[in-house]
């Protein structure tokens, strides 16, 4: 499709390869010449102030994607296919959805000043879409959608692109086992606390794990490998390896020789990533040196992470990453809800805004993470499978792609999460199995 517009900037190119990824099969071939654009007979968009001609479809701008620099942007919300939208401009189009996209997936509130939660993260009751009340949709991929439909209108032989549904299980080891492996000093403290609240279940089931009569509680490893193997899935294993053990960073050593050997088993069949710890946030030293023992570990390049407890900070966090030479990062959705940080749920690069440029780390967006579901919103196994479910059934509407965040010690013997692993077995094997 021919794309004409009488400027031009990195936001603008970058929106045009962003939409023509999701919905055509080729990019957009984009001209500043309006008698070239005038006399083409095919289909063609016109993204500027003023209608060129009568079989053009016409989208005016906003004005975001020729900004310079990060403001506050006036923001009024209307209704458009029952769906929310912004940037209302007149065309063929409500809206214009290469601005209001770019808004939301470049994460452009998130530079702006905002109140933080407890951990200093951008807290999702800031966001547009909790606001507005679309943080549980893929917003951007509706839009997408409504577009097509109106393109297709003007143009009936115009050929979109195929996509299919497709899920990444993915997995977060904080703590790879309850009891073992944790040292002396570690267990000793776990048996006093134990006995100092009464709670002899926990008191016993430690000894039982430590003298070997039991499997611990948090191996899940096993379970999780059949359950893959039943549902083809290709599934992302993320390890925190803090040499220092404190506050949220509560891992095993990673000097540990049973959690190398458990790293490199996974790495062996699975794709293995960093989980860049809390201490890692404050100090890029400390960032290094977890990934340069990834690497030790494994004995391949670290190309794949997501932040522990989700801690990022626009644009330093993404910046880090890239100059590690990570290159596909997994870190984007909130810690205290489950949704849609960005309003997608497709992969696609992220867009530095203080440098206005396009970079080559990738996104891949996450709808559902377990321990929102059970910390945060204190779902019961079955409401959480409902919760499940419906993000399921949204993406799979938009043919997207589904990731969502477990935790090892949800599939294991834990009487604190009964009826977990069950929800996501019948999820796998009833659902996912089917599309894979």
């Amino acid at each position: 499709m021919l794309f004409y517009s009488d400027q031009n900037s990195p936001r603008l190119l970058y929106m045009l390869d962003l939409v023509s990824n999701e919905i055509f099969n080729e990019p957009f071939a984009q001209i500043s010449d309006r008698e070239i654009f005038i006399s083409h007979g095919g289909p063609k968009l016109n993204y500027s102030a003023e209608r060129l001609s009568d079989c053009e479809f016409f989208i005016r701008p906003h004005g975001l994607l020729f900004e310079n620099g990060i403001r506050e942007q006036s923001i009024t919300r209307f209704d458009f296919s029952g769906k929310a939208a912004f940037f209302g401009t007149p065309g063929d189009f409500p809206f214009d959805i290469f601005a209001a996209a770019f808004f939301l997936v470049s994460r452009y509130e998130e530079y702006l000043s905002f109140q933080p939660d407890k951990y200093g993260r951008f807290h999702h009751q800031a966001s547009l879409a909790f606001r507005e009340n679309f943080l549980d949709l893929p917003l951007i991929n509706y839009w997408l959608e409504d577009f097509k439909t109106a393109l297709r209108r003007k143009f009936p032989d115009l050929i979109f692109r195929l996509k299919d549904f497709k899920f990444i299980p993915s997995y977060d080891i904080d703590i790879a086992y309850s009891y073992k492996y944790k040292g002396l000093k570690r267990n000793l403290g776990g048996f006093c606390r134990s006995i100092i609240q009464g709670n002899w279940y926990y008191l016993l089931d430690r000894w039982d794990v430590l003298f070997n009569k039991k499997k611990d509680p948090f191996d899940s490893y096993e379970w999780l490998d059949s359950l893959h193997l039943y549902c083809r899935t290709r599934a992302y294993y993320f390890f925190l390896l803090a040499k220092k053990q404190g506050g949220v960073d509560k891992n095993i050593s990673p000097d540990k020789p049973e959690m190398q050997s458990l790293i490199r088993y996974h790495a062996s069949g699975y794709t293995v990533g960093i989980h860049p710890s809390w201490q890692s946030g404050d100090e890029e030293a400390v960032l290094m040196a977890e990934t340069d023992t990834l690497e030790a570990i494994t004995g391949s390049p670290v190309k794949y992470s997501r932040q522990h407890y989700l801690r990022m900070t626009m644009p330093q966090t993404y910046r880090r990453l890239i100059d590690l030479g990570i290159e596909k990062d997994f870190s984007l959705g909130y810690g205290a809800s489950n949704g849609f940080r960005a309003s997608i749920t497709s992969s696609y690069y992220w867009y530095d805004l203080k440098a206005e440029r396009k970079t080559r780390l990738m996104l891949f967006p996450f709808c559902f993470m377990d321990a929102n579901s059970f910390y945060e919103n204190r779902l019961s196994p079955k409401a959480a499978f409902a919760e499940l479910m419906d993000y399921y059934r949204k993406i799979k509407q938009v043919n997207g792609l589904m990731v969502t965040i477990w935790h090892n010690q949800f599939f294991g013997t834990d009487p604190m999460f009964a009826g977990w692993k069950e929800v996501y077995e019948v999820f796998l094997k009833d659902q996912i199995y089917w599309d894979m």
